[in-house]
């Protein structure tokens, strides 16, 4: 169901306001590119600062502009679990084709209490995919409980950001074959789609959406010399957009590649810094984007 390159979009201001116009033409050009779905209002989308009117708007004009060519996976996570509903009916009805779902961060539940937080969103008919990235939410979903999350319908993939790459095998071989593992890292995508992996929601696809998407090509085709050239072309781009918070790289980045694009960040997060600017600079340069 989802596979390939996968941006985890950011989300254009303009003087503080979504601007709207230029999520549009990220779009746009995102499946002119090759991006196999999209995710609106994740963690580079600064989801965290959207209002809720904000966060279903964004995720609307996403499905309008997608028009069906791409499903749209809508990020909704939130350490609320009513909140996290509301989050998942509203972009349900706005027609997202699944939901993103993160473990409760900061009140930080046990296993028992992550498993009903999640089990609570999947039981509103709409495919969800676990989100696991323990280095922003301290909580991490057990293997087991992964297990026991994806015996339930709706629960069909995740996107692992652990870092740790065995997960994949272990998560395999408790979930099973048809359980869809995302990379949640752009810079461990070769070695996680070796082992079983079928994709990434990605932050260099929102930089280079081609080349990703190639990228991603060439591992699901067992390309795998191609795939390592591709890999270490883009592998710069992966370490320079993390070289200050995200998304302020990678909105930078935009701006260098896509003439008028805004960089504009919404509080807490700043403009990155000089040195994370020209360490962009450079690995645009590298793979040949500017």
């Amino acid at each position: 169901m989802f596979f390939g390159s996968i941006p985890a979009l950011v989300t254009p201001f303009s003087g503080n306001c979504v601007d709207e116009d230029s999520l549009r033409g990220l779009i746009e050009w995102q499946i002119d590119e090759g991006s196999n779905a999209l995710v609106p209002c994740g963690t580079t989308g600064e989801g965290a600062t959207l209002s809720d009117e904000e966060h279903r708007r964004v995720i609307e004009i996403t499905v309008e502009a997608a028009r069906g060519r791409v499903p749209v996976i809508a990020g909704c996570g939130s350490n609320n679990t009513a909140h996290a509903i509301a989050l998942t009916q509203s972009a349900k009805a706005a027609g997202a084709a699944a939901a993103l779902h993160v473990p409760p961060y900061y009140n930080r539940p046990n296993q028992d209490g992550i498993y009903a937080h999640l089990a609570a969103v999947a039981d509103l008919d709409i495919p969800i995919i676990l989100y696991n990235v323990p280095s922003r939410t301290i909580t991490d979903i057990a293997v087991e409980t992964m297990a026991r999350l994806a015996r339930l319908p709706n629960v069909v993939a995740v996107k692992d950001a652990t870092g740790n790459l065995a997960r994949v095998s272990a998560q395999r071989l408790a979930c099973g074959e048809q359980f869809v593992q995302l990379s949640g890292n752009d810079d461990m995508a070769l070695g996680f789609n070796a082992m079983g992996g079928t994709g990434c929601i990605s932050v260099s696809a929102n930089v280079a959406p081609r080349l990703c998407s190639q990228f991603q090509e060439a591992t699901h085709e067992g390309r795998w010399e191609e795939a390592l050239e591709l890999q270490d072309r883009l592998y710069p781009l992966h370490a320079a957009l993390f070289s200050d918070a995200s998304p302020g790289p990678v909105k930078y980045a935009l701006s260098r590649v896509r003439t008028g694009f805004p960089a504009e960040l919404r509080a807490p997060m700043t403009e990155p810094s000089a040195a994370s600017k020209a360490a962009v600079d450079a690995a645009l340069a590298h793979a040949g984007l500017a």
